[in-house]
């Protein structure tokens, strides 16, 4: 029973993944090229807020009971988003300061002296 479960779920995660734009968007974000991009991403979540946003008024105006899925979901990705931008912002220093580090260390440790031969 727990393997069913477990296999469900990782089918699940393959098919969000691999299906739904969002979740595209937010791993191209979490790779090193696409980190600078997180904090303009977090304005992707806007148009989600604004659709829930609407579907709640439908609702409230007598429109069918399932847009509480479509709220949820706008609401969902909306802060996927908003979260995204901080934490892109994190791991791209860290990325910076690993790459210095990197840097610093490939280099000659003493620059200043000048290798000199006594047969000049």
């Amino acid at each position: 029973m727990f393997r069913a479960i477990w296999m469900l779920s990782i089918r699940a995660h393959d098919f969000f993944h691999h299906y739904m734009p969002s979740n595209r968007l937010l791993a191209a974000t979490r790779t090193r090229q696409g980190l600078k991009w997180g904090v303009p991403a977090m304005l992707v979540g806007v148009p989600y807020l604004a659709m829930a946003n609407v579907c709640t008024i439908l609702i409230d105006r007598g429109a069918p009971e399932w847009l509480h899925l479509v709220v949820l979901w706008g609401i969902w990705n909306a802060f996927e988003f908003i979260l995204n931008g901080p934490i892109s912002l994190f791991r791209l220093v860290r990325a910076i300061m690993r790459e210095r580090m990197m840097a610093q260390a490939m280099r000659p440790q003493d620059r200043g002296r000048v290798p000199t031969s006594s047969r000049c």
